[in-house]
């Protein structure tokens, strides 16, 4: 650190310190602005810019810059990924011309003379430099927000056709319908067209619920999958099938039949006449199966599927199913679909230090294209409305890991 200069640090537990001493954010206040207001009171009690060097151990970020009394920031010039050092000038220079480049009339000549628009940063003291500045000092993305970023274009690719996941388990309460739910509203921010979602579930499945909220799933016209078998031969059009379907934003979904009776009567046919008549209108689909994979139901899902999603959670008997779903696939035709299905361990229950969840982790991903983990988080586990908003970081990165997973399927 450079003699004189003001050390500012954001620790992984939320605090912040200036100079060593903590400091506690105003409300609505995000930790790097409340960081830069200190610095400038600094600045004004010195009557001169104050030079600070700031470690953000949560984003694994550096950097240095002056902070004025009225508040600018400015970052040290020539310090290595500002906007005004040597190495950052030299990364955005444009190329030297070609022979095809500098003809007259190439289509290409004006892209030597105007430079890319560089990435802003959006979060850390990047994003709060950006801010106090106005702009002035870009110093990118982080490596972070490079990864997120390249995340969102794997789920938002443009995709030519119709494909279909199922996401089953053969156990309830595992992180299924969950996971189904916040991926679809994964797939619902990021892609450009309305993602469907079906619950298939013959036991009373509770998909639209867990989206919209009891009270508000009450509230709306109680129509399910058992409306549109009965009336398919009469939905012509996505303004009528959209009639027995429920929203949950652009999230858009096919309620289970809350009749016991009536949702284990879903056959096979009925199931692949619903998914016919839905992927003409949705290139993405959702179907939560329910559990297990001897339902009738399931002669016309996996056939249908264009890849799976196994839930599964760190329990042992929840993880042996998931390994058992996994190998009954590949003895009954399925193992294309079982080497190339995502499993999805949810930590649901908070299983107690004696479970290896490593070693489950590690056995699982030998039988599957992907694994991913969801950690325990409140806003899955009490069982009622499922929002983006409430879910913890690492929930809401798990879920995008899954978006980005299945459409990598895709194509």
């Amino acid at each position: 650190m450079e003699l004189g200069a003001t050390r500012v640090e954001v620790f992984a537990d939320g605090r912040v310190t200036v100079g060593g001493e903590a400091i506690s954010p105003p409300d609505g206040m995000d930790p790097y602005s409340a960081a830069i207001a200190v610095l400038a009171d600094y600045a004004k009690s010195s009557g001169a810019p104050v030079l600070a060097n700031a470690i953000d151990h949560v984003k694994g970020q550096e950097g240095r810059f002056h902070v004025h009394p009225d508040g600018r920031a400015e970052a040290v010039t020539g310090f290595p990924g500002t906007a005004d050092s040597p190495a950052a000038e030299a990364s955005r220079a444009p190329e030297a011309p070609t022979a095809a480049t500098t003809a007259y009339g190439s289509s290409h000549l004006e892209t030597q003379f105007v430079r890319p628009d560089k990435p802003r940063p959006t979060t850390g003291f990047r994003g709060a430099l950006y801010s106090a500045t106005g702009g002035l000092v870009n110093l990118g993305p982080s490596a972070k927000d490079q990864d997120e970023a390249e995340l969102e274009r794997r789920i938002a690719r443009p995709l030519s056709g119709s494909f279909n996941t199922a996401i089953l388990s053969l156990k309830g309460g595992i992180g299924k319908t969950s996971t189904t739910v916040g991926v679809g509203m994964i797939l619902a921010q990021y892609r450009g067209d309305h993602p469907c979602a079906i619950d298939a579930n013959p036991d009373s499945g509770d998909l639209a619920e867990r989206a919209l909220g009891e009270m508000l799933y009450q509230k709306v016209k109680p129509r399910t999958i058992t409306d549109i078998v009965r009336d398919i031969d009469q939905i012509t059009s996505l303004t009528m099938l959209t009639d027995y379907m429920h929203h949950a934003n652009r999230l858009h979904l096919v309620a289970g039949e809350q009749d016991p009776a009536l949702s284990d009567a879903l056959t096979a046919a009925e199931y692949l006449k619903i998914k016919k008549l839905v992927s003409q209108y949705y290139s993405v689909t959702l179907t939560d199966c329910g559990t297990g994979v001897s339902h009738p139901a399931m002669a016309g899902v996996l056939p249908e599927a264009t890849n799976l999603v196994i839930a599964s959670g760190y329990a042992v008997s929840g993880a042996k199913r998931a390994r058992n779903t996994l190998q009954w696939l590949a003895d009954h035709g399925y193992e294309n679909l079982a080497r190339n299905a995502i499993v999805v361990v949810t930590d649901k229950d908070q299983v107690s230090s004696r479970v290896n969840k490593r070693a489950i982790e590690e056995h699982l991903a030998g039988f599957c294209r992907q694994l991913i983990t969801v950690p325990h988080d409140r806003g899955v586990a009490d069982g009622d409305r499922i929002s983006l908003d409430k879910i913890t970081g690492g929930t809401r990165r798990a879920y995008k890991e899954i978006a980005a997973a299945i459409v990598d399927g895709y194509v």
